[in-house]
C-alpha cells in the first residue's frame, strides 16, 4: 500500500522539482533512510535529488548537519527544533535548494511520557527563505509510525512547493 501512494506521490513531487529546478536533501533519523529510498525509487530522481543524510545519533546531527549541541540538551532529539536544525543543516551542507527532515520515536521502545512512541518532528525548509516545522502523533508499530512519517514528509514537500508557486 505505502509503495503505490509513496510513489504517486514521489512523481507528484518530481513534477514541482523540475518545474522549478531546483535540488533536494534529505535528511532522517528514526526513518533511517526509508524516505531516500523511497524518492530514488523514481527513476529520474537524480535530476532534482541532491543526497540524503541518515543522522540516527545526536553526535551524527551535530556532524553532519550542524545541529547544536545547546539545541539537543534543550529540547532533545525528538523536537521541532532539533527538525528545523536538521533541515536547514541539510541544505547548508550540499547544494540543495530544499530540505526535508524527519526525527521522531519509531518505537518500540524509547518512548516518554513527554515523547510517546509516536511522536514525530518534520520540517521542510528553502535555502535563504527558511520552513516550517510540525509535531504530529501516528498509532502503529515500528514500521506504520516510519511508513506514515515517509508519507508526510513527502505531501509536506508537495504543499510547501505548491505555495512556493502561487
Amino acid at each position: 500500500m505505502i509503495n503505490d501512494v509513496a510513489f504517486l506521490q514521489a512523481k507528484q513531487l518530481a513534477k514541482l522539482f523540475l518545474k522549478k529546478p531546483s535540488k533536494l536533501a534529505v535528511a532522517e533519523s528514526c526513518t533511517g533512510g526509508g524516505l531516500a529510498e523511497v524518492l530514488t525509487r523514481l527513476p529520474g530522481s537524480s535530476a532534482w535529488f541532491e543526497c540524503a543524510f541518515v543522522t540516527y545519533s545526536n553526535e551524527a546531527k551535530q556532524k553532519m548537519l550542524g545541529v547544536s549541541f545547546d539545541v539537543l540538551q534543550k529540547f532533545g532529539a525528538v523536537s521541532e527544533e532539533t527538525a528545523n536544525a536538521m533541515s536547514r543543516g541539510a541544505v547548508e551542507n550540499s547544494r540543495a535548494d530544499y530540505g526535508v527532515a524527519i526525527t521522531g520515536v519509531a518505537g518500540p521502545d524509547g518512548g516518554s511520557e513527554d515523547k510517546p512512541v509516536g511522536t514525530v518532528c518534520l520540517s521542510w525548509y528553502e535555502r535563504g527563505y527558511g520552513g516550517t516545522t510540525i509535531r504530529v502523533f501516528f498509532d502503529g508499530d515500528r514500521l506504520k509510525i516510519r511508513e506514515q512519517s515517509c508519507l508526510l514528509a513527502i505531501q509536506g514537500l508537495i504543499d510547501f512547493l505548491q505555495k512556493k508557486s502561487e
